[in-house]
């Protein structure tokens, strides 16, 4: 079976799960970076979970950073705790096969707490709670993510060995949009559209973008869920998939100072009974009034929930002006300098395209914060104001915080977003992004040394 099956009944999928050759299932969840943590399950294990109420999952993968290195400052578990087991429940709407492991059936989980409920610091559940946010205001979410990403002729074991340092890019030179380099690197493209689609990610575009060795994807939108499930999933198949032809990719937002970053932008549209909300030929610029609250609501909220969109030390060298970054809570027109890009034309491709987002995002939960973002704005009724024309980068409107220590204390401050997303969510994850600028701090970086190793 090439992808997910939502109109599949669950008996019908555990049955097929039950008659299959196959012996073993992959099971994986997201941890609080957006990292899939997996494991195989034999068949037999995999029905009784599917069957009963899910099966346990450490939980120490809410309490660790994306080096496995555990946090001092969570409350949800830690050493206090003896890290017990979390209740992850298996959704079996996700079910696709894996066509570069054999077929194997694959499955995405999310976790609950004791009594069953959604656990409030699962990132998926969080962004079900903001769905079901939109559904009691009468709106479906639809959305669609973009990647760009790096890809280097190296290994895993080459890359410990150069400690990140003098690595070789896929291809020389800035060639955006360029059909030579696709075709010196055929097979890889071709792989990536082909299993992709096969595994349930269809691609709707990929090409070269402006750097050396960087591409981006285009994934096809869906219900705002099985978006983010796809963005999620789309990063560990290029890196399952990238090592067969000697490559590897990464989707750090910004890995060279001197080379653009790589993005995570958003598509995003409210509908209902199949009418997009956003589309209004009548209304200014084709805008409805819901879609103008809406975007009023991001550009409000976006100072607080930025470490959302912005989730790592790195992810603060992407937002720089000139390098196709916003760097202000910004709109316009079809245009790529403002953080939310609104797209008219069709009622069906209306929409806005939320810009902040690096590739380094945990998309369950950047999906979240815009979209509730969104939300509140049309709760609030809030009036969107002139959009920006020319660059944004000149826009006469304060700067986003310049480090993910500034950020993280605008969003530790916010009692909206805490309405939003939950406040057990916002606590948990201001004190992982705390955590992470200690570790950052506690670092000695090579700009460091090269600066003051000999002189000072």
């Amino acid at each position: 079976m090439p992808g997910p099956a939502p109109s599949r009944t669950p008996a019908a999928v555990i049955e097929e799960i039950r008659q299959s050759p196959i012996q073993k299932v992959k099971v994986a969840v997201a941890d609080i970076d957006g990292v899939l943590r997996g494991k195989y399950l034999h068949k037999d294990k995999f029905l009784a979970a599917a069957e009963g109420a899910g099966f346990g999952f450490c939980n120490v993968i809410f309490g660790w950073d994306s080096g496995d290195v555990c946090y001092d400052n969570g409350t949800f578990t830690g050493w206090h705790s003896g890290y017990p087991d979390a209740q992850a429940r298996i959704d079996l709407s996700t079910y696709r096969s894996v066509p570069w492991d054999g077929g194997v059936p694959f499955f995405l989980g999310e976790f609950v707490d004791g009594v069953g409920g959604p656990l409030p610091i699962c990132p998926r559940q969080t962004l079900r709670r903001v769905l079901a946010r939109a559904e009691r205001l009468g709106y479906a979410v639809r959305c669609g993510m973009e990647f760009e990403w790096f890809n280097f002729r190296e290994t895993s074991d080459s890359l410990a060995a150069k400690a990140g340092g003098e690595l070789v890019q896929l291809t020389p030179g800035m060639f955006g949009y360029s059909l030579i380099r696709m075709a010196q690197n055929r097979p890889f493209f071709a792989a990536l559209m082909d299993e992709l689609e096969q595994f349930g990610i269809p691609i709707e575009g990929l090409h070269t973008e402006t750097g050396p060795g960087v591409f981006e994807a285009a994934i096809l939108h869906a219900p705002a869920l099985e978006a983010a499930d796809r963005a999620t999933l789309f990063k560990t198949a290029v890196k399952e998939i990238a090592p067969r032809f000697g490559i590897m990719p990464t989707f750090m937002a910004k890995w060279s100072s001197r080379l653009p970053g790589c993005s995570g932008h958003s598509h995003q549209s409210l509908w209902t009974e199949g009418v997009n909300r956003f589309h209004d030929p009548a209304g200014q610029d084709g805008m409805s009034a819901i879609f103008r609250a809406y975007v009023a609501g991001i550009l409000h909220l976006l100072p607080e929930m930025l470490p959302f969109l912005a989730p790592t030390v790195n992810s603060y060298k992407r937002l720089v002006d000139g390098f196709w970054a916003p760097t202000k809570p910004t709109w316009g027109l079809d245009n790529r300098t403002v953080a939310c890009r609104v797209i008219g034309g069709s009622p069906k491709a209306t929409r806005v395209e939320v810009r902040v987002p690096g590739s380094d995002v945990n998309p369950y939960l950047a999906v979240a914060a815009s979209v509730g973002a969104g939300l509140w704005g049309i709760e609030q009724g809030l009036t969107l104001g002139t959009p920006v024309v020319g660059s944004g980068y000149h826009a006469d409107v304060p700067r986003f915080p310049r480090t993910l220590q500034e950020a993280t204390a605008r969003l530790a401050a916010s009692t909206t977003m805490r309405d939003i997303l939950g406040a057990v969510c916002v606590d948990h994850f201001v004190a992982t992004r705390e955590w992470e600028w200690r570790q950052y701090q506690d670092a000695v970086t090579d700009w460091e040394r090269q600066r003051y190793f000999e002189i000072i």
